[in-house]
């Protein structure tokens, strides 16, 4: 939670932490990761065959070691729109007999080379807990169903006796499994309407949990703002004696997906368009509230969270998806991820979980080639906030001058403030208070006066670079990040076009 107080440009900005006020557990899963059969994701980027470095089953190392740099906790597959014409069956048992598909999302061919076993011995090198998107475009029940029980059961069934002729004993245990994929979106394959698409994952869920009650559902919602996730969280988040046997403390939804991409070609509504995604958290969870109302559901049963599964900086004109969707970000792109992070940050009592689309080449922070890997921009706060902000979210209060140009979407300028000091703190379970100040200003360094720093050693991390346009590339790192140490007394400078973070012992 963060207040803002608007101050003419002239006047001196001020932020207050209040480390002693937690607002809400931040839940790790944030910073979760996304994989999907599109570009040079999967193919060229997490698995490379006969790369030198690629490990013996394919696995890019240098991919591997970066995920957990990141300490990513979850990452979602296949898709986004690729699952909705993908059969899973397809991409099991010997790989000389899996058959090669037309891809209907992004016009490509798919091999099935990779397949579920694939992506569970991934994550097991990684370190990270596998959440699968089931087929709601071609697919059946049955099909999803079978999924299910090939990746969790125990039991002498057809489908968990195949995963072990497949070489895989024990169960994966997969926790998350998502209702669909963009259900809303003309774009794809087997397109549903609000009323066709509740019914079907209303039903879905039912059999779903009858197989493994243990499993998290989550259901496919649009932006957090429309009328499909008023629709469909109205019909599928209620409470029935036939939904889970008359349990007062469980639901069939769990969570309720939404996606967002911003990008603007000018620097400061770029910057400050993520505000936007944050109202679309703050709007969403109106919207499970009122469900939760209007169906009656008890207290006691867990209130649904958000699961963010699809957020970043994307121009679908200069990178577009048909063509891989390689994103050459920008210092300004930096800026706008450190400003979602701290979205994410001041909304986690509502966040349940939140993937960075996507994790490798693919509108991406890590860009593969043959002889190595590339930190992009947005990189380094990414890194920065998933090392340092976690634990729980604590108050501030900033005192500061605000953009008041264009902003894209236009509607933030009337539903959302965009300061110029964008800021969330948090404070580890260890004691260790986190500041995350993103100045989106690309003209003038602010002289601010911080309270609640505890004086002392003030380990500070700076992301910055010589303008907002700068990128990096294999030849040249022009973003990365700076250490530094300050003593906690007087004013803090945080630079024009810059993500500081500043971390002290409470």
């Amino acid at each position: 939670m963060a207040s803002f107080t608007r101050i003419a440009d002239e006047e001196s900005p001020s932020i207050i932490v209040h480390p002693d006020h937690k607002v809400a557990k931040i839940n790790d899963n944030i910073y979760g990761g996304f994989t999907e059969h599109m570009g040079r994701c999967i193919y060229g980027g997490i698995y490379d065959p006969g790369n030198p470095l690629s490990d013996e089953n394919g696995f890019r190392k240098d991919v591997i070691e970066a995920m957990k740099d990141l300490n990513v906790p979850v990452v979602r597959y296949p898709g986004g729109n690729f699952v909705a014409t993908y059969h899973w069956l397809d991409g099991v048992g010997p790989v000389e007999n899996r058959p090669k598909r037309p891809e209907l999302a992004w016009l490509g061919l798919e091999p099935n080379t990779f397949g579920t076993d694939e992506f569970m011995k991934w994550c097991e090198a990684v370190g990270t807990e596998p959440y699968l998107c089931l087929n709601f475009g071609t697919g059946t029940l049955d099909e999803a169903l079978g999924w299910l029980e090939y990746c969790n059961s125990t039991q002498d069934t057809y489908y968990a006796n195949l995963r072990r002729k497949n070489g895989r004993e024990e169960p994966y245990n997969v926790k998350y499994w998502a209702l669909g994929n963009e259900c809303w979106g003309p774009w794809q394959v087997a397109q549903l309407t609000k009323e066709d698409y509740a019914k079907k994952a209303y039903q879905w869920a039912k059999a779903l949990k009858l197989l493994d009650p243990s499993i998290v559902l989550i259901l496919c919602g649009e932006t957090g703002y429309s009328s499909w996730d008023y629709y469909v969280l109205k019909e599928c988040v209620t409470w029935s004696v036939h939904g889970l046997g008359g349990d007062r403390t469980k639901s069939l939804i769990d969570m309720h997906s939404i996606h967002v991409y911003t990008a603007d070609k000018e620097h400061l509504a770029n910057a400050t368009a993520p505000r936007g995604a944050e109202r679309a958290i703050q709007m969403a969870s109106a919207l499970i509230d009122l469900a939760r109302i209007e169906n009656g559901v008890p207290e006691t049963v867990p209130r649904q969270t958000i699961c963010f599964d699809e957020w970043n900086v994307w121009d679908p004109v200069r990178a577009p998806g048909e063509l891989g969707a390689e994103e050459k970000y920008t210092l300004s792109d930096a800026l706008a991820v450190s400003v979602w992070l701290n979205g994410f940050i001041r909304q986690a009592k509502d966040l349940g979980m939140a993937n960075i689309a996507q994790s490798i080449n693919v509108i991406s922070p890590l860009m593969t080639n043959k002889d190595g890997i590339v930190k992009q921009t947005i990189w380094w706060p990414l890194l920065l906030f998933s090392k340092y902000m976690r634990g729980h979210s604590v108050a501030v209060n900033v005192r500061a001058p605000e953009y008041t140009g264009r902003t894209n979407p236009a509607w933030i300028r009337a539903a959302i403030e965009t300061p110029y000091l964008d800021v969330s703190a948090s404070i580890s379970d260890d004691g260790y208070v986190s500041l995350a100040v993103a100045n989106v200003d690309e003209k003038k360094d602010f002289d601010v006066k911080v309270e609640g720093v505890k004086k002392g050693e003030v380990k500070v991390f700076t992301v910055g670079g010589e303008n907002v346009d700068v990128v990096n590339t294999s030849d040249e790192q022009n973003v990365g990040i700076k250490e530094s140490t300050w003593d906690g007394e007087g004013n803090f400078k945080f630079k024009k076009h810059s993500f500081t973070l500043l971390k002290w012992k409470e």
